[in-house]
Parts: structure tokens; C-alpha cells; sequence
């Protein structure tokens, strides 16, 4: 490490509001695209701040999440989810492929528009609750009320968890992706634990859902182990709310501040898929990036990255990168389309579950805005607050009135 490391920066970065991510990463951006950082846990890293730098990265096999020596690995931060390694170095190629190869089919259209189905009853069942308990200058809080239960029930659907353990496992999820709580690995261990006997019903008791198809993967094939399908398991289960949840909010949020877009959306049905990429574009509901480390020397640019560097790829700036959106920070439906955001990756790590993602978020935005044109924040834009202490971040709450 350099020995003036007290000029190096250290994530995370100060955050003026829930939409403004602060002009830091800009800064660091226009200076390098790539730059060390230590991150906080206090080791050092490579931080990736632009666009064409982060594809690149995204799409190099020589990155993962494994470490050869993963004592010796910088620590990202102190949560169980993105604090450092994962997985085996030698297996994590076989595991990777696996991965996509029992997913992908179990994340099928015809699966998928049974879920939006499910998807629009309960928004309309959830919204029916929220009117019922709001109006006449009423305050709720819509997080609580459509933003977290849409997501948790949908991940239910898809992967046979019983609805009923939502308050479990949305606990557990909290706990493990917490930087400053004293129990981040308990928690880890307890949801490795859940998603294993979730495997072991599914062995006696098998559906149509993505539990099943890995239970029956792992029978046609004696080298998936229990701790391959429980870390799937509890990963897609953790992945597979706690993002949409907070996109659902931040997205609210942004709407109110842009009421001709929102307008457009619930009149335009052409426009609300280039509104969701917009959202999916600029809600950063953390303050950080993907981790990954070198397994191998990469050079890109004037930079080489050595073997068992830390990397931290952080989406939020590169979506926010004026080399390739113009005009940036601009929630606009017409943006031409000739650069995909990054929010769920790129290349072969694109996240498999980007479709369902974007159906939740139309479905509930276009809803939500069609049944209360009047929507209103209850409280200042610069009073909302985010969980900072999380990996995923988040508001709190999202006081509204109508």
C-alpha cells in the first residue's frame, strides 16, 4: 500500500440524498476510471467508476468471487453478503456454469407470465389495503406497504418458499447484509441452514418452482454437493427481494419528482418499458459496488490489476457515465438506446433474473401512479433516509399522502 494511504479514498462515500448519489464518483471517474480505494473494512481495492471500464471487467473471466489464498484476500466490508471470497478457487468455473445451466430454464417466459399474474392481483390487492388505510391527508408508509411485500411474495412463487416464513427470512436477509451488526455470519450460517431444509421438503415434496429443479438437477448429477444448492438457494432467495424491493421505492420517489414521466407512464404503454430501464438506470439504492477478485494479472488501460486484487465495480457510476448517457442524472424516456445500464451486469455474469425484475417494477409503478394520480410525498425528499449500515441499502420508509 502506498504510504500516503490517508489520500486514498475509502468507501462508502457521503450520500446528500436518497437520488443523489454525491460528486464523488464523478470526481474519481474524471480523473480515473479506475482508481484504488480501501474499502471498509479498510483493505485495498480497485474501484471501477466508468462505463466501458466496467463492461470490460464484467465480461473478464479472469474475476470472480473465489480467492486463491482467501485468508490473505482483502475484506470488503464486515456483512456476510459482499464481505470478501465465496466459493471454492478451482471449483468456481464448474459452479458458475452449473448455475446458469439449472437457472436459466427455471426462469422461463411461460413461468414468468404465471408470476405476473400473481404479480397484478396482489399489487391490486395491496393498493385496495393501502387506500383503505390512507387518504383525507392520512400518512403511510408505501415501503412497508407495496414495496416489501410485492417482491417477497414473488420470490415465494418462484422459488416454493412458504409465504408464511416472509418475517423469517426477510430478517435473516437484513442481518446478513448489515456492515455494523455483531451477528452479519450467525445470520449467514441460520439462512444457509433454512435454504437446506427448504431443499430437503422439496426432496419429499416437489413442484413447479426453482427449489425443485435444482433438487432434481442435483440428483442427475452426484458432483452438485448440499452446500452448492444451499448457497443458491440462499442466494437467489437474498438477491431475489432485497434489490427490486428498494428499486420499487427509489423509483417511487423519482416519479414524484418527475411528474411529466410519470404522467407519460401511466398514459403511454410504448413509453413504460423505456421508463423501467430509466428507473432501473439511475435507482442506486446502495453506496457501493459488486466485489470481485483477479484470479490472474489484467491489464486494462494503464492499469494492471494483479492477482488477488480486490475489484469493486460500481454500477451506480458507471450508469451515470456522461460517456455513454448524455445528460446523466436526466430520468428521460427517450434517451436513445445505445448503451445498456448496468444494473444487472453485463455479459456472462447478466443477472438471470432481470426480466422478472422489470415486471415487478412496471406492474407496480404503472399501478401504484394509475389508482393514485394524487400520490405525494409526506415528508421532504431530504428527510427520507437510506440504510447506510446495509450492503443493499434502502430507505427506511417512504411516508406518502394522497
Amino acid at each position: 500500500m502506498p504510504a500516503d494511504i490517508e489520500d486514498i479514498p475509502r468507501l462508502p462515500f457521503d450520500r446528500p440524498a436518497v437520488l443523489d448519489v454525491g460528486p464523488v464518483w464523478a470526481d474519481l471517474r474524471e480523473r480515473h476510471p479506475i482508481s484504488r480505494v480501501l474499502t471498509p473494512a479498510g483493505d485495498p481495492a480497485w474501484l471501477v467508476t466508468g462505463y466501458n471500464e466496467a463492461k470490460t471487467l464484467f465480461g473478464d473471466p479472469r474475476l470472480g468471487r473465489s480467492h486463491r489464498e482467501p485468508q490473505k484476500a482483502s475484506r470488503i466490508s464486515n456483512s456476510g453478503f459482499n464481505g470478501g471470497p465465496v466459493g471454492s478457487f478451482e471449483g468456481e468455473p464448474a459452479f458458475n456454469a452449473r448455475l446458469r445451466r439449472v437457472l436459466v430454464p427455471s426462469f422461463s417466459a411461460s413461468r414468468m407470465r404465471r408470476l405476473e399474474d400473481g404479480m397484478q392481483k396482489l399489487v391490486d390487492t395491496l393498493l385496495d389495503d393501502m387506500i383503505d388505510a390512507g387518504g383525507s391527508g392520512k400518512v403511510v408508509d408505501l415501503h412497508e406497504r407495496l414495496s416489501l411485500p410485492l417482491p417477497i411474495f414473488v420470490i415465494c412463487q418462484l422459488l416454493g418458499v412458504p409465504y408464511g416464513d416472509r418475517a423469517y427470512f426477510k430478517d435473516l436477509s437484513e442481518r446478513a447484509a448489515t456492515m455494523t451488526g455483531e451477528d452479519p455470519f450467525a445470520a449467514i450460517v441460520e439462512l444457509l441452514a433454512y435454504a437446506g431444509e427448504l431443499a430437503d421438503v422439496k426432496r419429499r415434496d416437489p413442484g413447479l418452482d426453482v427449489i425443485s429443479d435444482l433438487v432434481k438437477a442435483q440428483r442427475d448429477d452426484p458432483s452438485f454437493t448440499n452446500a452448492e444448492l444451499t448457497q443458491i438457494v440462499a442466494g437467489v432467495l437474498f438477491a431475489g427481494h432485497e434489490t427490486t424491493v428498494n428499486r420499487i421505492s427509489l423509483g417511487v420517489v423519482m416519479l414524484l419528482e418527475n411528474p411529466q414521466v410519470r404522467r407519460r407512464l401511466v398514459d403511454d404503454p410504448l413509453s413504460r418499458p423505456h421508463i423501467v430501464e430509466e428507473v432501473l438506470r439511475l435507482a442506486a439504492p446502495e453506496n457501493f459496488g459488486l466485489a470481485r477478485y483477479a484470479s490472474e494479472d489484467i491489464v486494462i488501460g494503464d492499469v494492471t490489476i494483479n492477482a488477488g486484487d480486490a475489484v469493486i465495480i460500481a454500477t451506480l457510476a458507471g450508469n451515470r457515465d456522461e460517456r455513454a448517457f448524455p445528460d446523466p442524472e436526466a430520468l428521460d424516456p427517450d434517451r436513445p438506446v445505445s448503451a445498456a445500464h448496468l444494473s444487472f451486469g453485463y455479459g456472462a455474469h447478466y443477472c438471470i433474473g432481470a426480466g422478472l425484475a422489470r415486471t415487478e417494477l412496471r406492474v407496480a409503478l404503472t399501478s401504484l401512479f394509475a389508482r393514485l394520480p394524487d400520490l405525494r410525498l409526506a415528508a421532504e425528499p431530504g428527510q427520507l433516509r437510506l440504510h447506510v449500515e446495509r450492503v443493499t441499502g434502502g430507505l427506511h420508509e417512504l411516508p406518502v399522502t394522497w
